[in-house]
């Protein structure tokens, strides 16, 4: 939902500023910001209380941007979607909490299962964005932001029947390896960098879509499809992702995600009709999954339990300074040097991640772990 109204928001409320995507940008600055104190929060108190910690900020969010939004102010705006940003940095640990609950056999399957929850998000968020996109009156895209805030108080209350695993007393006290000598091994450097690389250029194309679209006469509805289906495609290979990971390894599963979002560039040079930007979009979305529960679950086999808030913590502060990048200069890069070098801009970090993981992977079959 909120992928779906935040740019169209900002552009509202400064059109033809360049500034549509600095709200969402905001956002990913904030969910940077956010992750390594999340996951030292969660080791010291527990998942279950950082995720009511963090959906608690996101009632907050939610009620500033209908704030924001009823009285036309920008920059209030901006604060209320880095708190959502805040929400996010948290919520990002349910995909590592899935792998505290299973056993090493089934981790990556576990991870993939969590993340096909964002099947319901696919269809559910564009088309609450599409019921409530007017729902305070004039003020266009505030019943969202009401909806965000309501949906995190559920949250709250379903967290109440969670039970997550923590660290034991020995485990809080050992500190494991030091971070650096940790990401001196090559499978974590690829795994990080598969996760960098994915969710930055997922990030880049899909929050310009709706600019782009919008710049093309396509209609809101439209833009709510094409954001659905995509969101649809990020989610629904998880049910298979895991099953995956575990047949053939992280690493061509890594490789396919990557191949995945080429092809989304490719489809998007060949024209800005509904079907370009659907079938592209949805490419994306497959690419990105692959990327992501790929390079997580590499990441997540070889860190020890004692090492993992401070390499999750580090993992995805890169990933979302990198996705905050993304967003930032989505706006600038549509406005300035137009759709088809924006999603040119991806192909380098691609390629580096691709590379990569082929120099890495005859050494991993070489000790059984593809």
């Amino acid at each position: 939902m909120v992928l779906t109204v935040t740019a169209l928001a900002g552009e509202a409320l400064r059109p033809g500023s360049g500034l549509a995507t600095l709200p969402i940008s905001l956002q990913f600055v904030m969910t940077m910001a956010a992750t390594v104190p999340a996951s030292f929060m969660m080791r010291r108190f527990g998942r279950r209380a950082g995720f009511q910690f963090g959906a608690a900020v996101g009632i907050i969010a939610g009620l500033i941007n209908v704030v924001a939004l009823m009285g036309g102010n920008f920059v209030l705006f901006c604060v209320g979607s880095a708190l959502v940003g805040v929400l996010n940095g948290f919520a990002l640990y349910y995909r590592f909490a899935a792998a505290d609950c299973a056993d090493e056999e089934n981790r990556s399957r576990a991870i993939s299962l969590v993340l096909a929850g964002g099947v319901v998000a696919a269809f559910s968020g564009p088309n609450l964005a599409r019921v409530t996109v007017d729902a305070l009156g004039d003020a266009a895209f505030a019943g969202s932001f009401a909806a965000l805030a309501l949906i995190q108080v559920v949250t709250i209350a379903l967290l109440v029947f969670v039970s997550i695993p923590g660290l034991s007393a020995r485990e809080r006290k050992d500190q494991g390896r030091p971070l650096l000598e940790i990401l001196r091994n090559p499978a974590v450097a690829v795994a990080i960098l598969a996760g960098v690389a994915g969710y930055s250029s997922m990030t880049l194309v899909m929050t310009s879509t709706p600019l782009a679209m919008d710049g093309m006469g396509h209609g809101f509805g439209d833009t709510a499809f094409v954001i659905q289906w995509h969101v649809f495609a990020m989610f629904a290979p998880s049910f298979v992702t895991g099953h995956l990971i575990k047949r053939i390894g992280a690493l061509p599963v890594i490789l396919a995600g990557a191949v995945f979002i080429l092809a989304c560039v490719a489809v998007n040079q060949m024209g800005q009709g509904l079907w370009q930007f659907t079938t592209a979009l949805m490419a994306l979305g497959v690419g990105w999954n692959f990327m992501f529960i790929g390079g997580t679950s590499l990441l997540t086999g070889v860190t020890a339990r004692a090492e993992q808030a401070k390499v999750q913590g580090f993992n995805d502060f890169l990933m979302f300074g990198a996705v905050a990048l993304a967003a930032m200069s989505g706006g600038m890069l549509h406005q300035n040097l137009g759709w088809e070098v924006l999603n040119y801009a991806v192909v380098p970090g691609i390629a580096a991640s691709l590379v990569a993981t082929l120099w890495l992977w005859p050494a991993r079959q070489v000790h059984g772990a593809g």
